[in-house]
């Protein structure tokens, strides 16, 4: 299917997954190959809060939806498109968005 049938972005090639994580500190990508993870540490559960509000926001807008786990000061994220089962190009711009939200 195209991207006009699913209304989604179409599955990103290795070599552009590769690429992309190369410009994101921290970010690996999962051992199966269909989604990249990161855990952010901040200050206090404060500022972690604070993250995936912003975070949120961006998600609400683009219709993309991280997988988190928050315990106090501690965000766990995996990113991925589950309906090209893998990652796509709205993976990354989450994943940009959230290096830029938690600096």
């Amino acid at each position: 299917m195209t991207q006009a049938q699913t209304g989604r972005p179409p599955k990103l090639a290795i070599d552009a997954i590769h690429e992309a994580l190369a410009t994101l500190p921290g970010w690996t990508l999962r051992d199966d190959g269909a989604a990249i993870v990161k855990t952010f540490r901040f200050k206090d559960f404060n500022e972690a809060f604070g993250f995936m509000t912003r975070v949120a926001l961006l998600a609400d807008r683009i219709d993309h939806h991280p997988e988190w786990f928050n315990v106090y000061n501690r965000v766990e994220v995996t990113l991925n498109t589950h309906d090209v089962g893998g990652l796509s190009r709205l993976d990354i711009e989450m994943a940009t968005f959230m290096e830029k939200a938690a600096n």
